[in-house]
């Protein structure tokens, strides 16, 4: 017997037992499309993240003062030089500079307790303010909920308007009034209402975003009376890829603006913002452990299914054996005719099983929202070499079994 012929003799006993087979290669379709279907799903989903959360640091990075708030860094527990912070005229020069790369946002808090009035009411003295550019809605990816963002001219000039959170909102206004022209009132500077921020809720541990008032970063450097404020910048990159290296570009701009001598080390921090989507990959990487494990499984079950069938076939076909034995068949051609079997089951029930993993993860992505139709290539390659791989483990017990049966045996028996 060669090759070709017990390929030819493994899909005639394939067909003789039809119904056997399509039981043992749907345990096996089970197994695949769980395992190809979870991984297609999350890779869909992390698709959509990487898309929908760029404006929140995945193609960003930070600049902010040495040290954070400035002042002496402290290295190895030696007090190093004390480094002055990052001024006001600094950051809009390097903002007006990275604009030949990208866009930036240049923004400060000027306080987390301030009291904000309207007439005759007014808020808990816990309402944050913060200096902002008109890039920084768009970068921080925070959604107007009515009215308009800041002009190029409210930031140039310093304008006296700002835009409330959808708490202050709630608080300072009755039910059916419109906050937008309306005036609020806070370190005795009346400010005119342009815009209300859509309703964010609480952050992780931050709960103040919807108590929040935005006004334009060059009204708020005229607040710094004792140069206390830490103004920070967020960058954006053109593309993830290009980050590392608009980085060092933005480390180049920075120096020449603080003027850094080329021996020192930098005045300022720069690092690369962390983001939700990257968080998202790790939580990513864990759920495609457990839809490894998932299919794993399964797979041993239907490995253990497979054997099972195969030991009954070599128990069927015990005459059939001895008759190719007695004809000059090798135990080797034995062992590869009952392998050949085998994986040509798995493989049969792999395929179905790809298909249906696609199909599910396609539609479980786009239930969430993730849109779009995703081939993943390379869990199809691995799910082909996983049916090759429980094939010969479930079929080489029975194939050796086979094998090492007596020929003179195996014609007596019935």
């Amino acid at each position: 017997m060669n090759l070709i012929e017990n390929i030819r003799e493994a899909v005639t006993s394939i067909k003789v037992n039809l119904l056997r087979t399509v039981l043992t290669a749907a345990i096996i379709a089970i197994g695949i499309s769980s395992l190809v279907g979870m991984l297609t799903a999350i890779d869909g989903i992390k698709s959509q993240i990487a898309d929908s959360f760029a404006g929140l640091g995945a193609n960003s990075f930070d600049v902010k003062n040495k040290g954070f708030s400035g002042g002496r860094s402290i290295q190895e527990g030696k007090t190093e030089k004390i480094y002055p912070k990052l001024t006001f005229n600094e950051v809009m020069d390097f903002k007006q500079e990275y604009t030949s790369i990208g866009i930036s946002t240049v923004f400060v808090s000027v306080t987390g307790s301030a009291e904000v009035k309207r007439g005759s009411k007014k808020t808990n003295p816990n309402t944050r303010i913060r200096g902002v550019d008109e890039n920084y809605l768009n970068i921080k990816a925070i959604k107007m909920g009515d009215g308009r963002n800041f002009s190029l001219l409210d930031i140039r000039y310093g304008n006296s308007v700002a835009i409330i959170g959808a708490e202050l909102k709630t608080t300072l206004f009755d039910l059916n009034e419109n906050p937008i022209g309306d005036k609020v009132t806070f370190f005795g500077r009346p400010y005119t209402i342009i815009g209300v921020l859509e309703e964010q809720g609480s952050v992780g541990q931050d709960s103040g975003a919807d108590r929040q008032i935005l006004i334009p970063v060059e009204n708020a450097s005229r607040l710094d009376q004792r140069g206390s404020f830490n103004y920070n910048i967020t960058g954006v990159a053109s593309g993830p890829e290009r980050v590392d290296y608009e980085m060092g570009q933005a480390i180049g701009m920075m120096r020449k603006i603080r003027q850094d001598r080329v021996i020192q080390e930098d005045s300022f921090d720069l690092s690369k913002s962390q983001s939700v989507a990257e968080s998202l990959e790790e939580v990513a990487g864990y759920l495609r452990i457990g839809g490894f494990g998932i299919g794993f499984i399964t797979l041993l079950g239907a490995s253990i299914g497979l054997m099972n069938i195969m030991l009954v076939s070599v128990t069927e076909r015990t005459r059939e054996i001895g008759i190719r034995k007695a004809l000059g068949a090798t135990p080797l051609k034995i062992r590869q005719q009952f392998l050949f079997e085998a994986i040509m089951i798995c493989v049969l029930g792999g395929i179905f099983g790809m298909f249906l993993g696609i199909g599910i993860g396609n539609l479980i992505s786009w239930v969430i929202g993730a849109g779009g139709f995703l081939i993943p290539w390379l869990w199809m390659f691995v799910a082909f070499l996983i049916c090759i791989v429980v094939g010969l483990l479930s079929g080489y017990f029975p194939a050796y079994k086979a094998s090492k049966l007596d020929p003179i045996e195996s014609l007596r028996y019935e």
